[in-house]
C-alpha cells in the first residue's frame, strides 16, 4: 500500500523531501504554501523545514487551518481547506511523543477576581513539567511550560520547579 500512498503525493513534493532512512510518508493535504506532509519522524512543511513530533507543543486545527507551536521557534499557522487523515495523523503523532505532563500549582487561587480572569482554567496557575522523546528513541527531554498569566521571572517558580521534577522522575522511574 506504500506505494499507492506514495503515488497520490506529487513527485515534486516527494523529491523535495529529505527523508531519513526508515522514515515512511503517513499522511499529506494541499496547503496555501504547498503540499504539508506527515511522517513517522515529523511534520514537513512546505518550505522544506521538517518540525520533528518531540518539537510541537500544541497544536490545533480551525476552519482555516493547522495552527501549531514549535519549541523554540514559535507560532507558525499553515491554512489547510481539507486536512484529511493529516488532521489525526498530527495529533497521534505528537501525542505519542509524550511520556508524563503534571501540572504544579504555585498557590491556590485566593480572590474571586483570579478565578474569575481565567474562569475556563480547573487548575490554579503555575506550570507544567512535560517529558518527550523521539518517536522510536529512548532519549527523553524534559521542559517547562510556564502557564499564561504567570510571571516566568517568579521565584516561586525557581524554587519548585527542581524540586517537582525530582519527585516526579523518582514517581515515574524516567
Amino acid at each position: 500500500m506504500r506505494w499507492l500512498r506514495d503515488k497520490l503525493l506529487p513527485r515534486e513534493v516527494r523529491e523535495r523531501l529529505a527523508l531519513a532512512r526508515g522514515e515512511r510518508i503517513l499522511a499529506h493535504a494541499p496547503s496555501a504554501e504547498g503540499t504539508l506532509v506527515a511522517t513517522t519522524h515529523a511534520l514537513h512543511l512546505a518550505d522544506g523545514h521538517a518540525v520533528p513530533w518531540q518539537h510541537i507543543d500544541r497544536a490545533r486545527w480551525s476552519d482555516s487551518g493547522l495552527h501549531f507551536t514549535e519549541e523554540g521557534a514559535g507560532e507558525w499557522f499553515v491554512a489547510v481547506e481539507e486536512p484529511g487523515k493529516l488532521a489525526e495523523t498530527i495529533h497521534e503523532r505528537v501525542t505519542a511523543t509524550i511520556v508524563v505532563s503534571r501540572h504544579v500549582p504555585l498557590d491556590e487561587r485566593t480572590t474571586a477576581e483570579e478565578t474569575t480572569q481565567d474562569s475556563d482554567a480547573d487548575e490554579p496557575r503555575g506550570f507544567r513539567l512535560v517529558a518527550r522523546r523521539p518517536p522510536g528513541g529512548s532519549d527523553i527531554s524534559w521542559q517547562i511550560h510556564i502557564d499564561e498569566g504567570v510571571d516566568p521571572e517568579d521565584p516561586r517558580v525557581a524554587e519548585k520547579a527542581p524540586v517537582a521534577l525530582a519527585n516526579l522522575r523518582e514517581q515515574m522511574g524516567v
